[in-house]
């Protein structure tokens, strides 16, 4: 199940809010990809939500707090020019969300130090991680998302509370 905005042409809209004046030129930005992005984040929220395992519930917060990072990335990184001399390393997409978006360097950082929780997750090691911190997780990650909507210009759809959804 994909959430999208309701109304027709909805999509045109948020690329026309998303045009922006530099030096007296307007910049437009497709935010199609982020939109997409959030819209999986927010599934896998769903789906966190509903399992009854806490390494399950870990594992789908954190992916999605991460495609929450890619979608702010999505709306505002810029592509490098192309014929530039400048070397980059790989980064993380934690690392990347601090310098594209730094207000957003402590939720960066949260997110970053529980991948080797999710990755334990993810191996099946139950006894990696607790129900309370899967939980906890979940709720961090659905504020994130309303985090990142916001930030990219985009009203928040409150998540079902998690009763309800697992009562599904």
């Amino acid at each position: 199940m994909v959430l999208d905005p309701p109304w027709p042409g909805h999509r045109q809209q948020l690329v026309e809010r998303a045009a922006v004046q530099k030096g007296g030129v307007t910049v437009t930005r497709n935010l199609s990809p982020a939109l997409s992005l959030l819209a999986s984040a927010r599934q896998g929220l769903h789906e966190a939500a509903i399992s009854s395992r806490a390494s399950e519930r870990y594992a789908a917060a954190h992916l999605a707090a991460l495609r929450c990072a890619a979608a702010v990335l999505a709306a505002r990184a810029r592509p490098e020019v192309p014929g530039s001399r400048r070397v980059r390393r790989s980064r993380n997409a934690w690392v990347l969300l601090t310098e594209v978006a730094p207000e957003l360097a402590e939720w960066a950082a949260f997110f970053a130090a529980g991948a080797a929780k999710r990755a334990a997750a993810e191996a099946g090691l139950d006894g990696s991680l607790t129900a309370r911190e899967a939980d906890d997780l979940l709720r961090d990650a659905e504020m994130f998302l309303a985090l990142v909507e916001t930030t990219i210009g985009l009203s928040h759809q409150a998540a079902l509370p998690m009763e309800a959804a697992r009562a599904s």
